[in-house]
């Protein structure tokens, strides 16, 4: 059965990464908005654009969303994926622009008229679905699944507690997760088991255009070496979307911490609550996430040429 996804990201290395594995899949994509987050907004949506030309995906609409948090000042990770949010990949500039409107709203109408039917996946900061739950609230019955990658119930990347994008806006993260549907978080906690090793990246060298992404990105974002390398997050998402059976998720009670002097933005998780609100990513079967991905960007490379 295809599966219809929505995504909404923050173009950044992993969310090129995971859109391109959805483009090497069987999803049909329904759109992509963009918020900011690893970089400012104009450029995740900038990226974004040339993703969409240089990934084939066709007339997928591309609508860009809030620009920073819900309350809180500007955060970004230039640091991590570079100062234009690919690393050292260059794609060609996007000849078509964005839509009309704000991602807030293209999310709400797009789930309206296709009630049951669609996957919102989020990959960046949550500012853009808080908005949208706050300006229509039946957006959560309306959804098929509402998977986000973030959070973690042991460690944070960006701190000790937290991990980027929940911290970048705890406050919508904490609106997403009690919006009354069951959120699937997909944390640090499976996502730094994928680690791209150089045998596996061995296997991607070989893939003609799709290389030029693949390779300068990957290798900006962090050093690989026969036994560890970058974590592709956001592609962990995407897979869970296109392969359910590759995590074990668990029930939990989660909510975000927003006040806390040390632990702002952690997502602080109760396994044993009798009211859960998420299946929390508490296992990947690492081997078959990394087949997965190899064949999809085979796919996707025979296509691209």
């Amino acid at each position: 059965m295809t599966v219809s996804m929505l995504i909404d990201c923050d173009p950044g290395i992993d969310d090129a990464l995971a859109l391109a594995l959805a483009a090497g899949s069987t999803l049909d994509l329904r759109g992509i908005t963009t918020v900011g987050g690893n970089v400012g907004l104009d450029l995740t949506t900038a990226n974004a654009l040339a993703l969409r030309e240089f990934l084939d995906l066709g007339d997928v609409p591309v609508v860009p969303g809030c620009s920073g948090a819900l309350v809180r000042g500007p955060m970004d990770a230039a640091h991590v994926h570079g100062a234009g949010g690919l690393g050292d990949a260059v794609l060609p500039q996007a000849v078509r622009g964005a839509g009309e409107g704000h991602a807030a709203d293209f999310i709400i109408s797009t789930l309206q008229d296709h009630p049951g039917e669609i996957t919102l996946v989020a990959t960046g900061p949550l500012t853009n679905i808080a908005l949208a739950v706050r300006r229509e609230p039946r957006i959560v019955d309306w959804v098929r699944d509402f998977v986000i990658m973030g959070g973690s119930y042991t460690r944070g990347n960006h701190n000790p507690a937290a991990e980027f994008n929940i911290l970048t806006d705890p406050e919508a993260a904490a609106i997403a997760f009690n919006a009354g549907w069951t959120v699937t978080q997909i944390g640090l906690d499976v996502t730094l088991t994928a680690r791209l090793t150089l045998p596996i990246l061995n296997r991607m060298r070989d893939l003609g255009r799709l290389s030029s992404l693949i390779l300068p990105s990957v290798q900006y974002y962090s050093p690989v070496t026969e036994e560890s390398g970058p974590a592709l997050h956001d592609a962990v998402a995407v897979a869970h979307v296109i392969d359910p059976t590759l995590l074990t998720l668990t029930p939990a009670e989660v909510q975000v911490e927003t006040a806390g002097h040390y632990t702002t933005g952690m997502t602080v998780t109760d396994f044993s609550s009798p009211a859960p609100n998420t299946l929390v990513a508490t296992h990947l079967d690492v081997d078959r996430f990394w087949q997965l991905m190899i064949d999809a960007y085979g796919r996707l490379a025979g296509r691209l040429g």
